[in-house]
């Protein structure tokens, strides 16, 4: 059996992710595991039809697909993702349809399911059969339970090929919203005064987009800076190569304007827009090459105090996965998240939803207001914390002294007082007649008292 496997690296061969596709290729010798380097081609593959035509031959004649990639930003590459889009805008659907799927991720397992829920959609758009996922640790391949279970899931994978079983499609297709946004009378600007309006779009051809920015720079008092993504001096997608790890420097920092143009403009505003079109089940790859390249920054909250929003075009109310990623994104950059207009209304519902978004923006960058986070932002906190403490504090030497610096080490160990109360009480309540009252009735009452307390000293 031939699995093809399409490997979402920039770094081709050289990726952690092809090195589980080896073990693979070893375990299982009656199988062959011809790998195409589509994030590394991908330029070669947009420019050069007769390379993006060989590569579909390949998926057409193999018999199965591994989709197989490391997590870049909450999804895959950028490069990977533009090979997605191609597949669309060159009518090549037709070569992925039944083929059987799966997905094979390496990551620190950092938003790994909304990676995986995107390329599931994405196979099931193309109405291939897809198998599942599976989700690795970077250094899982180490650890012999975890060969063990690899090792269970390709075997059921190729057993599922063979026998030819029924897959389940776990995303209906997408509705277009085919509604033309017209804006109405402008109504009276947000009174800013004097903040930094940033509104970063890629709208090209999108008639709606660029409507939706324009009314809303209008919706603000003073100038608003709009920067197109098409514009914008990008002169390739993340390499992977982690060079930035020390120090911050991109490998890119004197051959384009990108980091630059996200330390001077981005960091600098204090209301910033985001705007884009869906395509396919994100925003565009061009969209998603700008979020793979902040990684200079690697993991740090780099729009701390910000006020945030999106505009989206397109059906974003049928894409909770891109939602999600979207909100997630906002919570771990410790920015306020002012929510997401889109063109899914009526053009008057979209009116008012525009001329909210700049009221309360800048309201609430008059008087700082920030949501408490949420189970998004708390969990991935909390998981760079570890892993930047533990096993990635080299080579990402700056991320480390920025937690340092920040007070981001938030471990529970270093909380003395709440130990020593839990290890004092944990015995105290081995003692029947203290366990038969803190147990009792006025638990409840017990939970609230301090509460109580502090309301009623108000």
């Amino acid at each position: 059996m031939e699995i093809l496997v399409l490997n979402g690296s920039p770094k081709g061969n050289l990726s952690v992710t092809m090195q589980y596709v080896a073990f693979l290729a070893k375990k299982f010798p009656a199988h062959t595991f011809p790998i195409v380097n589509i994030a590394q081609q991908a330029r070669q593959l947009e420019n050069d039809p007769a390379a993006f035509a060989a590569v579909v031959d390949r998926v057409r004649s193999a018999d199965a697909v591994l989709w197989a990639f490391p997590l870049y930003y909450y999804l895959v590459h950028g490069h990977y993702k533009r090979f997605i889009e191609l597949i669309g805008e060159r009518g090549a659907q037709d070569a992925f349809r039944g083929k059987y799927a799966a997905s094979l991720s390496t990551s620190i397992r950092f938003f790994d399911h909304t990676a995986h829920n995107y390329i599931n959609a994405v196979a099931d758009d193309l109405a291939m059969r897809y198998f599942g996922r599976y989700s690795a640790k970077m250094n899982d391949l180490f650890i012999p339970a975890e060969q063990d279970r690899l090792l269970a899931f390709t075997e059921n994978f190729i057993a599922a090929v063979a026998a030819g079983r029924p897959t389940a499609r776990a995303h209906r297709p997408l509705v277009p919203v085919g509604r033309r946004y017209t804006p109405g009378p402008a109504s009276p600007p947000a009174e800013t005064g004097g903040r930094k309006v940033l509104i970063v779009s890629d709208d090209a051809g999108d008639d709606n987009l660029a409507a939706m920015v324009a009314r809303l720079a209008a919706a603000f008092t003073g100038p608003v800076e709009t920067v197109n993504l098409a514009d914008l001096d990008i002169k390739g997608g993340c390499l992977g190569c982690c060079r930035c790890a020390y120090d911050n420097t991109c490998v890119y920092e004197d051959k384009d304007g990108f980091t630059a143009f996200y330390r001077e403009k981005v960091k600098t505003a204090d209301i910033v827009v985001y705007a884009g079109a869906i395509r396919d089940r994100y925003l565009s790859a061009r969209w998603k090459t700008y979020f793979d390249r902040t990684f200079f920054l690697n993991h740090v909250p780099t729009l701390e105090g910000k006020q945030l929003s999106f505009l989206v075009s397109g059906p974003l109310a049928q894409l909770a996965n891109l939602r999600q990623i979207l909100e997630s994104y906002a919570e771990l950059q410790h920015a306020a998240f002012l929510g997401i207009v889109t063109d899914e209304g009526e053009s008057a519902e979209t009116d008012a939803l525009l001329d909210s978004l700049a009221a309360t923006a800048a309201v609430q960058a008059a008087r700082p207001y920030f949501p408490p986070p949420s189970f998004l932002s708390v969990a991935g906190a909390k998981l760079f914390r570890d892993e930047i403490w533990s096993r990635l504090r080299f080579p990402f030497i700056a991320d480390h002294r920025y937690y340092q610096a920040h007070g981001l080490y938030d471990f529970p160990q270093r909380d003395w007082a709440a130990r020593l109360r839990s290890v004092f009480m944990y015995w105290l309540v081995h003692i029947p007649a203290v366990r038969k009252e803190v147990y009792g009735p006025k638990l409840p009452e017990h939970m609230i008292a301090p509460l109580r307390k502090l309301v009623d000293s108000l």
